[in-house]
């Protein structure tokens, strides 16, 4: 029988929790007690070596020694005396409210609670580093979708608050549904032909004013399903106007050869939608969820499976109506391909563009023609969005879209679940700023004009080394018994390569037994043949013999971005939110 499924009871008071005696117990079958002790995790055999090592045998690291332990081990050379001294100063005065005069250095104790300190010596770089001066269509971008609903698709309620999250996570790019009012003369936001309930476009407008660059500098792109007459188009247009001022980008022609940089345009917001003509053309407006001539055509009427509405087709008679101050502002064009799929991703040389296509669209597109969207993305932007029976705001793999330079993987920010931590993942590089460049080999072209190749078999070009060493913090932010009536948890640590096909893999710890700070020291190697884009995914889990195995926290990080050496990785809750004090302490090397 599993641990959960004896017969174990747990009367919450005070002869049970021990914590001054630094032990807790735990009632068994009604008449006996279990006492285990609460131990501290203590620096592990590598933490010791390398303390011994770089203090010269000495009690204590002085400042000196310590940055050569950073520029050494830890691969950070560019380290100065006077950041070390920072650091240093930092770690005496929490742990001993210290001033940096008290102490000239670290003691064993203090350097592994430095190397503990996530916030210190966290696992990737928390700066914006990467070259922010190309094209937008060069850069993988933090993409919602349906960015105001606050839970599934068919029945929640629409909001700013959704909104407003996004942008404080560093999501760039947010989609609005744009519907009338049922007298015609305002603009809702909602999913149409749901039962969402609808939130006024005004209020989700002034939220992305109000919180578009407290994340991140860098634009922020309304994309627009619209649904309405030329009228409401102008009326959009006035509040965009209105609200935004000279936030507002839109270009002074017609439409751009080539997009301008995220550098160039901070602090600035633009809009992404069809032209109004588009939606002008009553014959071409097709229903979604049928099957349609040439399964190619860009979604952006009604992306979720939902049918034209009949105020688009009333603008079909309005043509002479169409809206120039409405179509002046839209600085991504979103225009409906023609033909089939191949001639709908050849670049056209006088201006840029957007497509989407669904989560299915691309996966038929990577099978048929996988370079042909890598050459597409290279210099226009492609939006791939998710299949509308996924009701409940779940979410599909983006490594597909990525593999092929996809800049604008659309998801469900509101909901939860492995794909949103790749999401999380992928978008912590770059120090979070919503912007990440893609690889050079995604925007290469050879002699003859030839593009990467998905499908093609890769080489080898790095080993990563990851060492579990152990975890702490669990017991702090967990009740005793929120894993196990009875004991202490019995975690284990499980670890994915996210990647190309022949990188993806997963490995794991041995389980540690009753213990609310594990110790594994285990190392394990992955080799990877397309690192750029490979994720390291980490979660915690608690065995349990008959039930599901409970879930200890979980993080996802861009192996590219991974500092090398020893390092504090902080854990997540199921929806990404950081938990307050679980972390693990792992190394890396990437050879």
């Amino acid at each position: 029988m599993g641990k959960k499924d004896k017969m174990a009871e747990y009367s919450n008071d005070e002869d049970n929790i021990n914590d001054n005696k630094g032990s807790y117990n735990y009632r068994m079958f009604s008449f006996f007690n279990r006492k285990f002790k609460i131990t501290e995790p203590e620096p592990p055999a590598d933490v010791q070596n390398l303390f011994a090592q770089y203090s010269e045998g000495h009690h204590e690291m002085t400042v000196n020694q310590f940055r050569s332990f950073l520029a050494g081990h830890q691969s950070e050379p560019n380290c100065t005396l006077e950041e070390a001294e920072r650091l240093v100063a930092e770690v005496l005065h929490r742990r001993h409210h210290l001033t940096r005069y008290a102490r000239n250095g670290l003691k064993l104790d203090d350097f592994f609670q430095f190397l503990l300190s996530d916030d210190l010596n966290g696992p990737i770089n928390k700066q914006v580093h990467h070259d922010m001066c190309e094209p937008l269509s060069h850069y993988f971008i933090y993409t919602g979708h349906n960015s105001y609903l606050t839970g599934n698709q068919l029945s929640s309620d629409c909001s700013e608050v959704p909104i407003v999250r996004a942008l404080q996570r560093g999501v760039r790019v947010i989609e609005l549904d744009l519907w009338p009012n049922s007298s015609k003369d305002e603009v809702l936001v909602l999913h149409g032909r749901t039962l969402t309930t609808p939130v006024s476009l005004f209020k989700c407008l002034k939220s992305i004013r109000d919180y578009a660059f407290v994340r991140s500098p860098y634009p922020v792109i309304i994309t627009l399903e619209d649904h309405l007459t030329p009228e409401l188009q102008e009326k959009v247009a006035e509040m965009l106007v209105q609200i935004f001022g000279d936030m507002l980008y839109y270009p002074e022609s017609d439409s751009l050869i080539q997009l301008p940089s995220p550098e160039l345009l901070k602090y600035r917001v633009m809009i992404s939608t069809k032209p109004p003509k588009e939606y002008l053309e009553s014959s071409g407006i097709k229903q979604k969820g049928t099957p349609r001539d040439n399964g190619s055509e860009d979604d952006d009427d009604d992306e979720d499976g939902i049918g034209t509405s009949e105020t688009e087709a009333n603008c079909g008679t309005s043509g002479q109506l169409n809206s120039p101050g409405y179509k002046r502002l839209i600085t991504i064009h979103a225009g409906k391909p023609k033909g089939a799929l191949k001639d709908a991703l050849q670049p056209a040389a006088e201006k840029v563009r957007r497509l989407s296509l669904s989560e299915q669209e691309l996966e038929k597109a990577a099978t048929t023609n996988g370079t042909d969207v890598v050459r597409f993305t290279q210099k226009n932007i492609l939006r791939v969005y998710p299949k509308g029976t996924r009701i409940t705001s779940s979410n599909y793999k983006p490594m597909v879209g990525w593999m092929h330079g996809a800049q604008m993987i659309a998801f469900n920010m509101q909901g939860y679940g492995k794909s949103l931590w790749l999401m999380h993942g992928m978008f912590k590089a770059n120090g979070g700023c919503g912007y990440v460049k893609k690889p050079d080999l995604l925007m290469k072209k050879g002699i003859n004009s030839e593009v990467f190749d998905p499908k093609k078999k890769l080489l080898v070009q790095k080993r990563l080394k990851v060492k579990v060493y152990l975890g702490d913090g669990w017991r702090l932010d967990f009740s005793h018994t929120h894993f196990d009536a009875y004991s202490p948890p019995d975690f284990y640590t499980k670890i994915y390569i996210v990647g190309a096909s022949t990188d993806s893999t997963r490995k794991k710890t041995r389980i540690i037994e009753d213990n609310w700070s594990p110790v594994w020291n285990e190392e394990f190697t992955f080799p990877l043949t397309l690192p750029e884009l490979a994720l390291l995914r980490i979660e915690v889990r608690e065995y349990d013999m008959s039930e599901k195995d409970d879930f200890g926290g979980q993080t996802c990080l861009p192996v590219s971005e991974l500092r090398q050496g020893i390092r504090s990785v902080h854990l997540h809750d199921k929806k990404g939110e950081k938990l307050k004090n679980v972390k693990l302490l792992m190394g890396f090397e990437l050879l």
